[in-house]
């Protein structure tokens, strides 16, 4: 059984979120505020997190970058690479782009459908469960080894970590290397029918992984910039 964390400060919304997700037989953990979450995160081994971003003590940003920068936050590590999905009446886009740079897999806005939000948690799991058989080899790409089966990513024999997404993303292209995929084609292959955003979405995660797999980001080695068009990942 999967352990979902849910954050937010609103009782109605824990009491509404946590019996929908009681029905598709989830085990739900609730927080009101974000240092109770963030001691949930440290004793707690939790599967995925509905996270609000407007909360008391510390906000959903702050979680966020917490989880993503475990290295800093020692007993926070066990939960580093969770998927996140953000619950939040903050519709700008700034906001919605601060919240994937903060490490997050999806965006749901308030007022919401409890019924929708049930079924995005399912698919946000069954994507990052773990690969099937047919992912056993690795792939290597000079530097660059990445294990579907793990979960795990290295550059130059270092560990590399990613959020869920990233690593969707990262395997995708790197499962077709050399084919140019627009970012609204990459928006439907790694984010599927359940996610509702923008083709920015797509520009910060490639963006973020360059950030951490390329030696100089301004000048990739791996994720090429298609002018016109879109990315693609250099297989050679």
């Amino acid at each position: 059984m999967s352990t979902i964390l849910v954050v937010d400060d609103e009782l109605t919304i824990r009491e509404v979120v946590r019996k929908y997700l009681e029905r598709e037989d989830y085990d739900v953990l609730e927080a009101d505020n974000g240092k109770q979450a963030l001691d949930i995160l440290s004793r707690e081994k939790i599967d995925l997190m509905v996270l609000d971003i407007m909360l008391p003590e510390l906000d959903g940003f702050a979680i966020a970058d917490s989880l993503r920068n475990a290295s800093k936050y020692g007993s926070l590590y066990q939960n580093s690479n969770i998927p996140i999905i953000m619950l939040t009446a903050r519709t700008e886009e700034e906001d919605r782009l601060s919240g994937f740079e903060a490490g997050t897999d999806d965006y749901v806005v308030k007022p919401f459908s409890p019924r929708e939000l049930a079924m995005r948690v399912k698919a946000v799991l069954k994507r990052s469960a773990p690969p099937t058989v047919d992912d056993d080899i690795p792939l290597e790409f000079g530097v660059l080894r990445l294990d579907m089966r793990a979960r795990s990513l290295t550059v130059d024999g270092k560990p590399i970590t990613l959020t869920t997404k990233e690593f969707e993303l990262l395997c995708f292209m790197a499962q077709n290397p050399d084919q140019v995929f627009s970012r609204a084609q990459l928006l439907d292959k790694v984010w599927g029918y359940e996610f509702y955003g923008d083709e920015s979405t797509v520009t910060v995660h490639i963006h973020r992984l360059r950030d951490k797999i390329e030696s100089d980001p301004d000048n990739p080695r791996f994720i090429e910039t298609v002018w016109g068009v879109g990315y693609k990942f250099k297989g050679v």
